[in-house]
């Protein structure tokens, strides 16, 4: 078991403290929490070990899960690597493009292991189908939400936008050509609504929108690409799998047959793949004990988490200049 240790005690904070404390891969030793009162409050409540001091917590284990503001991520993990920690970090990675370069480089200096929480990589329904999505060409997301002013403080594009961008370079085997992106500001001072429209240099297209002041939640991905086409929807954690194949010369008489311009006559069918439910957030965690057990690389590195904000920030600074 792993000695572990949380920084920040918020919403998301709670969910991780109470995860690592069942969980059998982890020893829980405390968490730390710069304001006072709201980390005895959350000690005296659920009975964790509260920290008044961040320097002794991280002396105390072996990994830091790091679930503060964005803002204090990069001081937060770097003093943790310093110390020879392994971090776990939530999504974003860093508040800035050069913070993230940064630990990469640090890891690699202190010889330890970093990963990002990028949740919707655990999500059973992308799990599912991730093998199928083999070279997409054409990608639509839509990740809408409604207003929470939780998380305002930082744009639309950090807040959702990112889980769909991660999702994305996950499997388009491609670099970023163009970026060209809109953002409306309607309650926040940061845009609340977003939409990107990121080309590849394989040819892939991905056109994403986020919104959090929809009167809905929607989190909805679709995979286009050659004889398939495949839809996650990762808030009901269901898929579509349809697929074409030659038509058969006598088709049967449920076979459903399409015929192109050119005469070709394909035959489409439905794929249903088993979908298994499970807790995203422990399955991060625990992946994660597992990478540092089996000295193997993190389901989402710090590398990784590092192209997910430098695109992130290239779509906001693309409707900057507009």
């Amino acid at each position: 078991m792993l000695k572990v240790g949380v920084l920040g005690a918020g919403h998301l904070g709670k969910i991780h403290l109470r995860l690592l404390n069942e969980s059998p891969k982890y020893k829980l030793v405390g968490f730390y929490d710069p304001d006072d009162i709201n980390g005895k409050k959350v000690a005296n409540e659920f009975g964790y070990t509260y920290f008044d001091n961040i320097n002794k917590l991280i002396d105390a284990v072996d990994v830091v899960d790091i679930v503060t503001p964005t803002l204090s991520h990069f001081d937060c993990a770097k003093k943790a690597m310093e110390k020879g920690r392994h971090v776990f970090i939530e999504k974003p990675i860093t508040n800035t493009s050069e913070e993230a370069e940064e630990l990469l480089i640090l890891e690699k200096k202190y010889n330890v292991k970093g990963q990002v929480g990028h949740v919707e990589r655990f999500n059973p329904a992308f799990s599912a189908v991730k093998d199928k999505i083999k070279n997409p060409m054409f990608i639509e997301t839509h990740r809408l939400a409604e207003f929470n002013p939780r998380g305002t403080d930082v744009p639309v594009v950090l807040d959702l936008m990112i889980h769909d961008i991660d999702a994305i370079l996950s499997v388009v085997n491609s670099k970023v050509k163009q970026i060209n992106a809109s953002g409306v500001s309607v309650i926040s001072n940061s845009p609340d609504i977003a939409n990107a429209r990121i080309e590849f240099e394989n040819g892939c297209v991905a056109n994403l929108t986020a919104s959090r002041i929809s009167l809905k939640n929607m989190r909805k991905s679709r995979f286009f690409q050659r004889d398939s086409y495949i839809s996650v929807d990762f808030l009901e954690k269901k898929v579509e799998v349809v697929k074409m194949k030659d038509a058969p010369e006598i088709p049967g008489d449920f076979d459903m047959v399409l015929q192109n311009a050119e005469g070709e006559k394909k035959q489409i069918y439905f794929e249903n793949p088993t979908i298994s439910a499970n807790n995203a957030i422990l399955d991060e965690l625990e992946t994660f004990a597992d990478a540092i057990n089996n000295n193997t690389t993190p389901v989402v590195s710090l590398y990784q988490g590092t192209q997910a904000l430098k695109v992130a920030l290239q779509v906001i600074a693309s409707f900057e200049k507009k």
